[in-house]
């Protein structure tokens, strides 16, 4: 049985376009000389930062040196043309970064896909029998299955390969979802005001999701989740914020003291406000519950490690809480952003 003019003209389209990229990959990539598979060409000329990349597209193979820095750059420069529904991997805007660069490349094929009475056409570089499906528009529902048959129609299918949904009457969708990430701000004494760092990428995470989905008239109106699983937590997003502050002169002398000890210009502004907030850098601070001198060590002799002169010696005394506030908190911002949130540390 033929299929109506207009379908007939579409298809005889999508061949003739099939045709049309079978005779450019076989011109463009099967017979063309490169740098590398050329013996005795000096190369010397090229730009120092040059590297090979070789493309493989469908069987044929091309290598190439070339001064490109993308994916996309490379194709362009070699001449190979992409087309719409092919797939490049790397994708377009990898950077080329390495010597030996490798680039595959998918050419999309004619798929045939059918549901019952419905046919519908497309260009697809995959081969997941579910993706097509899906690219061609239809839903898959748990227990329905996909089959690639045998192309028994030319004149219906052309040279396309046929896939063909068996529904078998669920309504029940599973699905995966994506789970966006959070994003936490945390103020860094250690940094200048107006200055973010990003300290952990986020990350999206992925969920298994089950729906009853209930149908009027065959449209979807609406979904009733019945079940979820998270596959992949996601990964929360860390800014840090500048909070640096600049020091007061009334604090000169806390601040040569601190460097005397061995803290850190980056650190000396969170290292000020922490001591200052404990013992305004009173070197015989003393509390009713024992807690002694500027780092308010309970108790205080806990400073004899470091020297004897501990009660007296303020460089002594911040010594000590250097390594107190690395051990327990793993720096000096760490150990205030603490004191911010719980008023001691």
């Amino acid at each position: 049985m033929r299929l109506s003019r207009k379908i007939e003209q579409a298809f005889g389209f999508v061949v003739a376009i099939s045709l049309v990229i079978v005779f450019a990959v076989l011109a463009g990539l099967g017979v063309r000389n490169t740098f590398a598979e050329s013996d005795g060409v000096s190369d010397t000329y090229l730009a120092e930062g040059a590297k090979f990349v070789t493309f493989y597209d469908d069987g044929a193979k091309l290598t190439v040196r070339t001064e490109a820095k993308t994916v996309q750059e490379a194709l362009a420069r070699a001449g190979v043309a992409i087309n719409s529904g092919d797939t490049v991997e790397p994708s377009l805007d990898t950077e080329i970064n390495a010597d030996n660069f490798f680039i595959n490349i998918y050419r999309a094929r004619p798929v045939v896909v059918k549901d019952g009475k419905v046919i519908k056409y497309l260009m697809t570089a995959s081969y997941d029998s579910r993706a097509i499906v899906e690219q061609a528009g239809f839903t898959v529902y748990d227990g329905d299955e996909i089959d690639f048959v045998p192309n028994g129609d030319f004149l219906e299918t052309g040279v396309a390969n046929v896939y063909e949904i068996t529904r078998n009457g669920g309504r029940t969708l599973t699905i995966e979802e994506e789970i966006p990430f959070t994003e936490r701000t945390e103020k860094d004494p250690g940094l200048d005001k107006g200055v973010s760092e990003v300290r952990q990428l986020g990350e999206v995470g992925v969920k298994r999701v089950s729906y009853n989905i209930l149908y009027i008239d065959n449209v979807e109106v609406s979904r009733e989740l019945v079940s979820e699983e998270v596959i992949k937590a996601p990964v929360e997003r860390v800014v840090a914020v500048g909070a640096k502050k600049s020091i007061p002169p009334e604090w000169e002398t806390c601040a040569s003291w601190a460097r005397q000890a061995g803290v850190s210009e980056a650190d000396l502004s969170a290292a000020l406000d922490l001591i200052y907030h404990e013992s305004g850098c009173r070197v015989d601070a003393a509390n009713a519950s024992g807690a002694y001198g500027i780092p308010q060590a309970l108790p205080g002799s806990k400073m004899a490690s470091i020297a004897a002169d501990w009660e007296t010696n303020p460089v002594t005394q911040i010594k000590w809480m250097i390594g107190y506030v690395n051990g327990r908190y793993g720096g000096w911002s760490q150990a205030l952003n603490y004191w911010y949130t719980y008023g001691w540390y």
